[in-house]
């Protein structure tokens, strides 16, 4: 909750509303926008809104959509907000991402986006993903999908001992455990549950393009963004900008 507001930087209470999220996965911050009170509309182009169906599905406030961000089924400028979070840097052509999302926000309206903040080459290298997603991504997605709980189910004792060490969550992190024990206050299941879905996240996508902080800002201001603001945070950079009403 905390990141899905600071980052934003919305209201708690927005009924009325309108909001658009891009790139759902499983739901984590869909869960955040719908207890706004506002009408959202969260597609994503994966399966993995079926996971979010099962977990939120049940808001009557909540419309799940499976789309493609190239070819949203919306109308041009017709969201007063927009999000999307973790997703950017795993399309294709991220600044022709953001460009079709600017698309979609209505004049005066909001987008806020984020994405991974570019290593050094040889911090790259270091990072135990991006030597098994060769394999990974290409497997059937679906049956990555069921072996990632098995792992974390299989390595978790390992983890809550590991992450006691000096520096124990790196190395979980290392070991394919997404671990976010000591970043957030959640219950051991719901710690459990975000492991599975971001080593997922972390094994599966075919892109990723993480990018600078002068990059991000160039692409909002050649999308024609106003009000703009870009800087590290959460999930490595953060933009926020606002589409002129004339």
């Amino acid at each position: 909750e905390k990141r899905f507001f600071e980052e934003t930087r919305w209201e708690h209470a927005l009924p009325g509303e309108l909001i658009l999220e891009a790139g759902s996965g499983s739901g984590r911050f869909t869960e955040q926008a719908v207890s706004t009170g506002a009408m959202v509309i969260s597609f994503d182009y994966s399966y993995a809104v079926e996971a979010n169906y099962a977990s939120n599905g049940h808001h009557p406030n909540l419309l799940i959509v499976q789309a493609d961000i190239y070819r949203m089924p919306f109308r041009p400028e017709s969201f007063p907000k927009v999000f999307c979070f973790g997703v950017l840097q795993h399309t294709p052509d991220p600044e022709r991402s953001l460009r079709s999302l600017v698309q979609v926000v209505s004049p005066g309206g909001n987008l806020v986006v984020d994405v991974y903040k570019r290593r050094a080459r040889f911090k790259h290298m270091l990072v135990t993903k991006y030597w098994v997603r060769p394999l990974t991504r290409k497997m059937d997605p679906a049956r990555l999908y069921r072996l990632t709980p098995r792992h974390v189910r299989l390595m978790w004792p390992l983890a809550k001992w590991i992450h006691r060490l000096p520096y124990g969550r790196i190395i979980n992190w290392q070991l394919l455990i997404a671990d976010y024990r000591g970043t957030y206050d959640l219950r051991e299941e719901t710690l459990k549950e975000w492991a599975v879905l971001d080593t997922f996240d972390m094994l599966s996508p075919r892109y990723d393009f993480p990018q600078t902080i002068e990059t991000v800002t160039r692409w909002c201001k050649d999308a024609g963004l106003g009000a703009i603001e870009v800087a590290f945070g959460y999930n490595g950079i953060e933009g926020r900008g606002i589409k002129p009403t004339a």
